[in-house]
């Protein structure tokens, strides 16, 4: 396959519209998956835990809640599978679509570590800081990615594709000619800084839309589907979303972003890999209980596990959670939900569609709402299925803010109008801290010690990297920060077969010439 033009790390197959950057692999007992949990009413809570390896039993007394995420809602519907005991479906339900085969919720249990669920929703601009940092280090090599291969909104009670290429644009039934000449005119003049957009400063991008006579249409395809901001946005923060998406265009596909197969958690799995491979050391299912601190160089010299063990380090970077002060204002949080449906959000000839939808606020107090929507071929879910995750700000609880979406874009029990739409097998409710408002500094730590955010609301990386950037600077001021590694043709492993240094000699009495002597003698 041919390299892409200055990222000679990244190929791209254009048969399965797939980027290449090595072979990618799935660990056992990695990923999140599903609970099997009993049928229970919309309204009951219930924990979301880890699925426990084939050789144990699951137990309802030791249940591992989501780390960051408070009490969840899951919603059994109709698409699951009734025990014996409990009550029988209704005829006119059981009589639902009788010549299509049924995804039962007993059939997702049992498949249930073939789902890899991640709990932070996020995609990767093409010309973001994550995929350059991936070639840079060589960590890309570890990972396979897909396209994403459309960019949707949900707009008049339907969704549509949303033309942001200048194929799709020429392609699109959906405007006239005119606006495609006014779309393509705006894109392009939007690239660089003029005085027309310095005139608008401190003004929300949507006056500056709307001054431009670009229509209801255009106006909403640029402000929620290609910026991706509110209508209060200043005209500085629109104009460099919709640039930045606009210069991830065509790099590797149709659409600026790229989605790793398996999930995100493929991500930190590659670094930590090549961590290894250079000396690196984990200790896993060992959590911090407390630090050893040197009184006169207030520095942490040691930490002690959960199971009394002591482990030196120079350095320690820990997550906010862990160690954050109790803030005076509470923090502002996400609203997420993860659903598994029978269908595409918006179908089409190929099963194979991996959706990024955005969804303006269906009333006055809900928030916009980020959709991204994986296929099977993502390595996240199995055939027959497609895993759904939804993003926002909370303005109440996950369920409160998401679960109106949820009831207009697929059919569920509370929409029984929207038959036409995919229907819900599985869903779960849950909030995150939002880590973009967290203080990072005046914890009264060590010196050494380090403390990063959790996710952020941003769809992108860039707020991570830069954190981890900083963090990096800190600890090793003198070095480069994720320098490319070596081919592995080029490194040389001491202590396998070391080398006699020229002029010693080795317990036998010979040097390194009577090593080279003695090997051609025996050739």
């Amino acid at each position: 396959m041919a390299s892409s033009p200055g990222s000679s790390s990244i190929r791209r197959n254009p048969s399965q519209r797939r980027c290449r950057i090595g072979q990618a692999c799935w660990m056992k007992g990695r990923s999140w998956s599903i609970c099997p949990i009993p049928t229970l009413p919309q309204s009951a809570i219930c924990r979301f835990s880890v699925l426990p390896d084939s050789n144990e039993e699951a137990t309802t007394e030791k249940q591992e809640t989501v780390g960051g995420a408070e009490e969840e809602q899951v919603t059994p519907t109709e698409g699951e599978e009734q025990d014996t005991d409990k009550p029988h479906l209704s005829t006119a339900q059981s009589q639902l679509e009788p010549t299509r085969k049924r995804i039962t919720y007993a059939h997702l249990v049992k498949e249930g570590r073939r789902f890899n669920i991640d709990l932070v929703s996020k995609l990767m601009y093409s010309r973001g800081s994550l995929v350059d940092l991936l070639i840079k280090s060589n960590v890309s090599r570890y990972a396979e990615f897909k396209n994403v291969t459309r960019i949707l909104t949900y707009r008049n009670g339907n969704v549509e594709q949303v033309p942001c290429s200048r194929a799709d644009v020429f392609a699109s039934r959906q405007l006239s000619v005119v606006e495609k000449r006014k779309l393509m005119r705006f894109l392009t003049s939007c690239m660089e800084e003029t005085e027309e957009h310095q005139a608008y400063s401190g003004r929300p991008y949507l006056e500056f839309l709307c001054d431009q006579k670009l229509g209801d249409n255009l106006q909403h395809f640029l402000l929620h589907s290609i910026a991706m901001v509110t209508e209060d946005t200043p005209i500085e923060e629109g104009l460099a979303a919709t640039r930045h998406f606009l210069r991830s265009l065509g790099r590797y596909g149709n659409t600026p972003f790229l989605f790793p197969l398996y999930g995100l958690g493929e991500i930190p799995q590659c670094f930590c890999r090549m961590c290894a491979v250079f000396g690196g050391i984990y200790c896993l299912r060992h959590s911090v209980d407390c630090l050893v601190v040197d009184k006169d160089t207030n520095r942490c010299k040691a930490v002690i596990d959960n199971r009394g063990q002591r482990i030196s380090c120079s350095h320690f970077v820990v997550e906010d959670s862990y160690v954050g002060k109790k803030a005076a204002a509470p923090r502002r949080l996400l609203s997420r939900a993860v659903l598994i449906t029978d269908g595409s959000v918006l179908p089409s000839d190929s099963d194979q569609q991996v959706s990024m939808v955005t969804i303006p606020p269906v009333a006055a107090r809900y928030p916009v709402v980020k959709m991204v929507e994986l296929c099977p071929s993502t390595m996240t879910c199995i055939p027959g299925t497609y895993l759904v995750h939804l993003t926002c700000q909370s303005a109440g609880s996950a369920y409160e803010d998401l679960a109106p979406v949820v009831t207009r874009c697929f059919h569920t029990p509370d929409s029984p109008d929207q038959e036409n739409r995919p229907s819900v097998l599985w869903c779960v409710y849950f909030n995150m801290v939002d880590g973009s408002g967290v203080e990072l500094e005046g914890h009264g730590l060590p010196s050494n010690v380090y403390v990063c955010s959790g996710l952020d609301s941003t769809l992108g990386h860039e707020y991570a990297i830069r954190q981890a950037e900083l963090i990096f600077q800190k600890i090793l001021p003198e070095e480069d920060f994720c320098p490319p590694a070596p081919n592995p043709e080029d490194i040389i492993y001491d202590g396998e077969n070391p080398s006699t240094p020229a002029g010693e000699e080795d317990e036998d009495g010979a040097g390194e010439e009577g090593k080279r002597e003695q090997s051609q003698t025996q050739e």
